[in-house]
């Protein structure tokens, strides 16, 4: 269960620090995984992306300071508002209601708990696999910047950063996938089609040495690099490949049960390399594909 342990020690260390700074490469480094798959993965899971998740929390804190007797200024600044009018935004976006109505006794507040992770078994559905032992392989196509969130201070707010920029990256895929099929870019990657990965790729994370992160459409090819088209190495590694098929939405549903259900169970745990989704062919109503999970053996 090592992968859980892992996952809910970065929750405590972001519960620990609600009312101080969060860095998200810290949590995401308890997770055993990179800050984009944390995210990515945290979303899956609960439904809510982090940063919200972590909005709601301070709010919830907030209030009950407040109801304790904590001037509003005071609980601003305690989470990181520098004014009373952002505090008074992100208060009233989460309770419905102004901080100073928090001191009356009949105003409804909202509370959100902490979540946790924990295993449970489930096996109404099966689910298909194979483990694939593959040596680096090369791919190009095109590609959109993955923003990255190093540092968060106590309202959610980096020194440079906004996390809702990460769950906006979320939100730029399927609009990039979108804007390759209209300007005929993924026209022009399924014709570099030529080796596995056998299908056309959508690669999550693949980091540059400069840091840099994007999201790839690509083929596994030898080919030249077209004008306008990146090039990238995908690290060698073992792969835990899932079947599936369905409408687009059906493989963040099998993403999620990857991690909730056949993760903790599998004798596997994730390594900290780019997950890759496999469209084998272009059926908008019912597509057949593929996740290709990287995986480390616990043995």
């Amino acid at each position: 269960m090592k992968w859980l342990e892992q996952f809910n020690d970065a929750l405590t260390y972001m519960e620990d620090n609600l009312d101080g700074e969060i860095s998200y490469e810290e949590a995401a480094r308890r997770a055993g995984s990179s800050v984009y798959h944390f995210q990515r993965m945290f979303s899956y899971l609960t439904g809510v992306p982090l940063s919200e998740y972590l909005r709601r929390r301070r709010m919830t804190k907030a209030a009950f300071d407040l109801q304790q007797g904590s001037k509003v200024l005071e609980v601003a600044l305690r989470y990181g508002y520098e004014s009373p009018t952002a505090f008074n935004r992100a208060f009233q976006a989460v309770h419905g209601s102004a901080p100073s109505a928090a001191y009356k006794s009949d105003t409804v507040l909202k509370s959100f708990s902490r979540i946790g992770f924990q295993f449970s078994i489930k096996g109404e559905e099966e689910m298909e696999y194979r483990i694939v032992k593959k040596e680096s392989f090369r791919v190009v196509g095109v590609r959109e910047p993955i923003q990255i969130a190093p540092l968060t201070s106590k309202s959610g707010m980096g020194k440079d950063f906004d996390p809702a920029d990460v769950a906006e990256s979320f939100k730029r895929v399927p609009l990039f996938w979108q804007e390759s099929g209209q300007n005929g870019k993924l026209a022009q990657v399924c014709g570099l089609i030529e080796k596995e990965p056998l299908g056309l790729l959508g690669i999550s994370d693949c980091t540059e040495e400069g840091g840099s992160s994007y999201y790839y459409i690509a083929a596994a090819t030898d080919r030249a690099v077209p004008e306008g088209m990146y090039e990238c190495v995908v690290p060698a590694c073992t792969w835990a490949v899932f079947s599936g098929a369905g409408l687009p939405s059906s493989i963040a549903d099998l993403q999620k049960r990857i991690f909730a259900e056949w993760l903790p169970a599998s004798g596997y745990e994730w390594d900290n390399a780019p997950d890759i989704e496999v469209y084998l062919d272009d059926n908008p109503e019912y597509m057949k594909y593929e996740v290709w999970l990287p995986v480390v053996s616990k043995i």
